[in-house]
């Protein structure tokens, strides 16, 4: 649901802070005040159209922000995964506990506009996305629901209560189309198969005649590091040897005379005994280190054959490095992956065999479940219809027609290899509704026939009429009681009442029979300071309501016995 929302300078709005509850809220004034203004910024705040004549006069930029508190939902959570958000989502004790979603538009004249979500930059095809998670506009054009006819089939399926079967389908179809996909991918290798064996047996022949060892080019580049400066090393290790050992002032020897002073020292003062044991670990060093320069001097050798060797060995690995991944991990991977791809190659006639068969299972079994489901829906659509129309004539819209129309392939189509296409994971139907508010006109499909008033009307009966708990959400109507007055407007109220059980409402109206049914009733209304007209928006507490119920009854001058019925109303 909508918490909160912050508008700074959007037409007359200096700045406003609206604090919203659950339940149904209703927002009342005078003609003109400001109510519209209100929904428009918060149509623009979650990826509506925005036009520069929005920016109040003076200002440089606009704002609009809200808090949204939303149900978790693992398809809302993968959404924002997505685009990179972070959300923090509740713990698995806490599955009660709302997600919030904070999102704020800086809006430009200039067309510098910026999206924050949860302060994160974001894109409006993002927010276009989120849209149906958290706001449903319905009034003066805004029918981003109405008018989908995927959210008919939703409507249409809530009402029936197909989610058992629906979810049954789904898993069918997921199973159908793994294997549909897997069959392809296989088809299609086998389309290339004769070259990419070629390849692949090439590959591996190479791989495996280079036989790499994993450190292999370390040790061979040390190797040739010694070959290439043999000379350097032979001169340095006799020097070394001679310093440590075989010049008369060596370093062997002076430690050695050392050792003989500590000990002679040590006679007359004993604390120079205890330099004796590192002096003869200093001996035993330099003996060691001695005698392996002398064998490493022995041993050096220099072979412009090994050299060369050396050379081709790792020109064969770099060649091989640069194929394949640029490492010798990376190119024991490919021999490895390449390996098991040859196997699959190999044997594909007989895995294509094998998903054949499965691939026909999965799809009777999807095609039954689907058939059912479409069964059921056509069953249930007869009620809906009639259901619809009932509510329709409840507020004040008799004359109206209301068809369910669902098209699905059957018989040979639906068997025929091309029927596959229309293979969804919500069944095999396209369900639009049928409108005609007049009598005499053929129905067609809403977008073109419903007006806004009507639209809304629609909506709520259709909400109501349907299980709207399925996809709770903050939903808004702006012209629900258009042409409408006295017993109608009660059952608008009432309507919108039921359905503010299971979902937030907000709701813009001039009738105080609907007014009376708000859990938190909102008066907008306009002042002018300091020469500027601005909009506010108050929290009316019950004798606010009262006047305010009056007012809405009788006009500007507000009797005793408006008061009288404004408190009727209320009880």
């Amino acid at each position: 649901m909508l918490s909160l929302l912050n508008i700074s300078n959007i037409t007359l709005i200096d700045d406003l802070r609206v604090e919203f509850d659950s339940g149904l809220n209703l927002l009342t004034g005078e003609t003109g005040s400001g109510k519209s203004i209100i929904v428009d910024a918060l149509g623009v705040l979650i990826g509506g159209r925005f036009t520069s004549d929005l920016i109040k006069t003076g200002a440089d930029r606009g704002f609009i922000e809200g808090l949204f508190s939303v149900a978790p939902s693992r398809e809302l959570e993968t959404t924002l995964s997505a685009a990179g958000i972070e959300v923090e989502a509740p713990q698995p004790a806490e599955e009660t506990t709302a997600m919030e979603i904070i999102i704020r538009r800086e809006l430009a004249p200039a067309g510098r506009n910026k999206i924050f979500i949860n302060n994160q930059l974001a894109t409006q095809s993002l927010l276009r996305d989120l849209r149906p998670f958290l706001v449903d506009i319905h009034g003066q054009g805004e029918q981003q629901t109405l008018f989908n006819p995927e959210t008919h089939l939703e409507l249409l399926d809530a009402y029936s209560g197909n989610g058992t079967l629906r979810q049954e389908v789904a898993e069918a179809f997921h199973r159908w189309y793994g294997r549909k996909r897997e069959l392809d991918e296989l088809r299609r290798d086998e389309a290339e198969k004769f070259q990419l064996l070629d390849i692949l047996k090439f590959q591996i022949g190479e791989l495996e005649h280079g036989q790499l060892a994993i450190g292999e080019d370390a040790t061979l580049e040390e190797e040739r590091r010694r070959l290439l400066n043999f000379e350097k090393l032979n001169t340095l290790s006799d020097e070394s040897y001679a310093l440590i050992y075989e010049d008369d002032d060596a370093a062997l020897t002076r430690v050695r005379q050392a050792m003989k002073r500590m000990e002679e020292l040590a006679q007359y003062e004993s604390t120079f005994s205890e330099y004796r044991e590192g002096l003869e670990s200093a001996r035993a060093v330099l003996e060691d280190l001695a005698f392996s320069l002398r064998d490493f001097s022995d041993k050096l050798e220099f072979s412009p054959a090994r050299l060369a060797e050396i050379e081709n060995r790792l020109a064969e690995i770099s060649n091989l490095k640069r194929k394949y991944g640029g490492s010798i991990e990376a190119a024991l991977e490919h021999l490895a992956r390449s390996e098991d791809r040859l196997r699959q190659i190999e044997h594909s006639a007989e895995r294509e065999i094998e998903l054949q068969t499965e691939l026909a299972a999965a799809r009777a079994n999807y095609q039954e479940g689907a058939v059912r489901l479409h069964a059921e829906r056509v069953r249930a659509a007869k009620k809906f219809e009639k259901a619809v129309e009932r509510g329709l004539s409840e507020v004040a819209m008799e004359s109206a027609k209301f068809q369910v129309q669902i098209t699905a392939p059957e018989g040979s189509e639906l068997a025929d290899e091309a029927g596959s296409s229309g293979f969804t994971a919500r069944g095999i139907d396209r369900v639009e509704f049928y409108f005609s508010a007049n009598i005499g006109e053929d129905v067609k499909p809403l977008a073109k026939v419903a007006s806004g008033g009507e639209a809304s009307r629609l909506m709520l009966v259709l909400k109501t009429v349907a299980n709207a708990s399925e996809f709770p959400r903050t939903i808004v109507f702006d012209e629900v009681d258009t042409g409408i007055g006295g017993r109608v407007s009660e059952t608008v109220g009432v309507k919108l009442k039921r359905l503010a059980q299971t979902n937030q409402v907000l709701c813009v109206t001039h009738q105080p029979q609907i007014a009376r049914f708000a859990d938190c009733h909102l008066l907008v209304h306009k002042d002018v300071i300091k020469g500027r007209t601005t909009v506010g928006v108050e929290r009316l507490d019950r004798q606010a309501r009262v006047e305010e119920l009056a007012r809405m009854l009788t006009g500007t001058e507000i009797t005793a016995s408006a008061r009288r019925h404004a408190r009727e109303l209320l009880k």
